[in-house]
């Protein structure tokens, strides 16, 4: 049960100030409000302030500072991590904040940072627009974007970050402010990459895109015991694949009866996913030698419309089941590093985990770290491992193989790694240190100016100057 540091003196003057409810451990809906997607998580935070539009945002940033409140931020709650509740703090959040606007004409869309990429998908579908989102519709933006952004439109535009034209935000002091190029120029910068560090965003503008209304698609699976060969035959693939394509490996049982037959459902698996951003023709064509690599399990590859695509992966990842991510750049697909991917698929304890191999470059290496924050641009592939499975008994075991093959990948790596996919880091973790590099220092520069006492702590947090590192997973989800 969670703590009360405030009394009803305090708290009732907030309710008044908020459109949106204040949600109380009493209250009837707040186990619902507390729960996030990772069923790993189960925090029991003291209030829940659900906003309702920027002065709520406001209100609740000023209530904590005044009270000392341990501060979380909730988007739309699928970050792996969990820190959009905390024990015993005030969470921020921003569900009820979903509003898109799309202007065809100009092709940008507003989006609130409470909406999905489903929110976004379905108004900007309508005219045959895009911008880079996730693989999952239901992942939140906000948190998304701020940590990178990595989709099915990648290598031709870029990562999300790289499609925003500005940022509404509230800051620790409670001033609202604008981000962009012409306005608050390196803040604009850090957040472009560098995660929920310094403020609450409130709004996004994005640059869209022509997509579809269909998209050319690869959905292949082949046999376990040719997870090597079908690396190899990747590797070579990208290394020359138009800047139209984006694509990755993913290892792993995938049991699903409704895809594979019945001799293939609990054996291992490696599948190749891919999106061309183009003509449905040319893209058929540029995506055959996936398809070709070896005699498939299953090929569900074809054209499809593009907020199809966005939505492919939804039943794959439902909420209440328990995950447990971390990534890293990799410095290439040696041999050795294929040999390992194939070792640690076949020792995963969970059928539902896979060891994924996402293909970077293209528009994303076109981008310099003088531009944004993001860290990952100079890698040629980013290695995802995902642990999920349904009995908590089992956690350790998954944790484990997570973290066992994390330690022993790092060998093909300069440790860094993808904001959006960090795992738990553990107090006192360099992670973000190493990841950021010679940024990083500029980035704590910055949360300095916007957020000296690390108000905004829970993400992967960038401490100010003299204050410990305090690890976390993401603000905002």
């Amino acid at each position: 049960m969670a703590q009360l540091p405030i009394g009803d003196d305090q708290i009732e003057p907030f309710e008044a100030t908020l459109h949106g409810p204040v949600i109380r451990p009493d209250d009837a809906d707040y186990d619902d409000a507390r729960a996030v997607w990772n069923g790993m998580i189960d925090k029991h935070p003291a209030l829940i302030a659900r906003c309702r539009g920027v002065g709520d945002v406001i209100n609740a940033v000023h209530f904590a500072r005044e009270n000392d409140l341990r501060v979380a931020v909730r988007g739309g709650g699928h970050n792996v991590a969990g820190t959009a509740v905390c024990d015993d703090g005030l969470v921020i959040d921003l569900s009820e904040m979903r509003g898109v606007r799309v202007d065809p004409d100009a092709r940008t869309a507003w989006v609130q940072a409470g909406a999905t990429w489903a929110d976004v998908d379905h108004e900007t579908h309508t005219f045959d627009l895009a911008t880079p989102g996730g693989l999952v519709s239901e992942t939140g933006v906000a948190g998304l974007t701020l940590g990178g952004g990595l989709g099915h439109l990648r290598c031709k535009y870029g990562l999300t970050c790289d499609n925003l034209a500005s940022i509404k935000l509230v800051t620790a002091d409670g001033d609202y402010l604008t981000a962009s190029e012409d306005e608050n120029a390196e803040l604009f910068w850090a957040l472009r990459g560098g995660g929920g560090n310094f403020g609450v965003v409130t709004g996004f503008e994005f640059d869209l895109h022509p997509i579809g209304p269909e998209v050319a698609t690869c959905l292949v699976f082949y046999p376990g015991d040719r997870i090597a060969e079908c690396l190899r035959a990747y590797r070579e693939y990208v290394a020359s694949a138009p800047v139209e394509v984006s694509t990755l490996a993913l290892a792993g049982v995938m049991p699903d009866e409704k895809l594979f037959p019945a001799d293939a459902v609990d054996e291992p698996k490696i599948g190749i996913v891919g999106c061309y951003a183009g003509s449905v023709a040319d893209g058929e064509r540029a995506l055959l030698p996936l398809r070709e690599i070896d005699e498939p399990i299953a090929d569900f590859s074809g054209p499809m419309p593009y907020v199809e695509l966005q939505q492919l992966f939804d039943e794959d990842y439902p909420d209440g089941v328990r995950y447990y991510w971390k990534s890293l750049y990799l410095d290439g697909l040696s041999e050795s590093a294929i040999d390992r991917i194939a070792y640690w698929t076949d020792v995963a304890p969970s059928p539902l985990s896979t060891v994924d191999v996402w293909q970077l470059g293209g528009a994303i290496a076109q981008v310099t770290v003088e531009d944004s924050a993001f860290a990952g641009r100079h890698a040629p592939f980013l290695l995802g491992v995902e642990a999920n499975w349904e009995r908590p008994e089992d956690d350790d075991a998954n944790v484990e193989w997570v973290r066992d093959c994390l330690d022993d990948m790092r060998q093909f790596s300069d440790g860094s790694v993808y904001l959006n996919f960090p795992g738990f880091l553990e107090e006192n973790d360099d992670t973000m240190r190493t990841t950021f590099g010679p940024t990083y220092e500029r980035l704590v520069a910055l949360k300095d100016e916007y957020d000296p006492t690390n108000v905004f702590s829970l993400n992967q947090n960038i401490a100010p100057s003299g204050s410990a590192q305090t690890g976390g997973g993401g603000s905002y989800e």
